[in-house]
């Protein structure tokens, strides 16, 4: 079998288990930064959520150091800041803050969703009236600040400025997707969660890319689940923790991340089974053989530049594991 070539990159969420708390779930996302390092995976993003009792990485850029200064050569990235959760001068400083401490290693991943609930969302103290109509420029804006500042500029982010952070801008729909390519910078598509548009978004960005001092050409990333074990039952076992979740996102009820369970039966009602199965489509899942194959058939049938893989397992030894095969998978 040909190797591939297609660079893999994680996703993380720090998970927080059932019976854990949020500083384990920290730990253990440096501790698999540290083995991705090892292995070979092109960077690590760490993405922003609020008022998920399963999910501890709502300080993403505090995460994100935490995990930079635990590694050495691996990128260390946000996949994504909810932009329209933040003024982008506070970005840039934060992330200017890291490149300083990290040069070279810190990716930015831009998101136009709020990342929670609207009662959330108003508690993050942004206008809601237009933060999501104001992010193409709040993205144009957050570039200016990176750049070498201009004599007497008045609105300066130091640190940040001249810098030149890479950004990104993330989507599951067909807006960031046009933004990306007008702006000419690389575009990372939510399929891990929400797939329905990929095939689209990804046609337009392609077709509406306009090279730029960032990007002669277009590049896109796509999200894809992925659990591999020993076997397919094992794997297929370990994945019914990540399908309870999001049985439990249909109820609206989410929480932390449940034990994995023999069987689904009696776990969902066909509503919940139908949307955690939609949202679920981009996964591959079993053993490492089995991986290999999903791997290449989907970046065959996409043309992703590179993947960025997530898996959302309950065991911490097992998820090393996973992530171990993934990586022995390209050979």
């Amino acid at each position: 079998m040909t190797p591939l070539t297609t660079p893999l990159s994680i996703l993380d969420l720090a998970p927080v288990a059932e019976g854990s708390t949020p500083a384990q779930a920290l730990r253990n996302s440096r501790e698999l930064a540290r083995l991705a390092e090892k292995l070979g995976y092109q960077r690590f993003w760490l993405a922003e959520h609020h008022n998920m009792v399963g999910v501890a990485s709502a300080a993403t850029a505090v995460a994100i150091g935490y995990v930079a200064e635990g590694t050495s050569t691996i990128r260390v990235g946000a996949g994504g800041i909810m932009l329209p959760n933040h003024a982008p001068l506070v970005i840039a400083e934060q992330f200017g803050t890291l490149a300083a401490l990290y040069p070279g290693r810190i990716d930015l991943g831009l998101g136009r969703a709020p990342g929670t609930d609207q009662r959330t969302a108003r508690a993050l103290r942004r206008n809601l009236m237009d933060s999501a109509d104001t992010f193409p420029d709040d993205v144009v804006e957050l570039q200016s600040y990176f750049r070498p500042a201009e004599p007497g500029q008045a609105v300066r982010a130091v640190p940040g400025e001249g810098l030149e952070v890479p950004l990104w801008l993330l989507g599951s729909s067909l807006f960031s997707a046009q933004l990306a390519a007008g702006l000419g910078l690389p575009f990372a598509f939510a399929s891990h969660f929400a797939p329905r548009f990929m095939e689209a978004a990804i046609d337009v960005y392609r077709r509406q890319f306009r090279p730029s001092a960032v990007l002669e050409q277009p590049y896109v990333m796509l999200g894809l689940n992925a659990v591999a074990a020993d076997s397919d039952e094992e794997a297929a076992y370990l994945f019914t923790s990540l399908q309870q979740r999001f049985a439990s996102l249909a109820r609206g009820n989410p929480g932390p991340l449940q034990a994995p369970v023999e069987s689904m039966e009696g776990q969902w009602t066909p509503a919940e089974r139908a949307f955690a199965e939609s949202s679920l489509a981009c996964s591959v899942v079993g053993s490492r053989a089995t991986v290999a194959e999903g791997l290449r058939r989907f970046v065959a049938d996409t043309g992703a530049d590179e993947l960025m893989v997530t898996g959302q397992i309950f065991d911490q030894t097992a998820r090393l594991r996973s992530f171990e095969l993934v990586a022995q998978a390209r050979d």
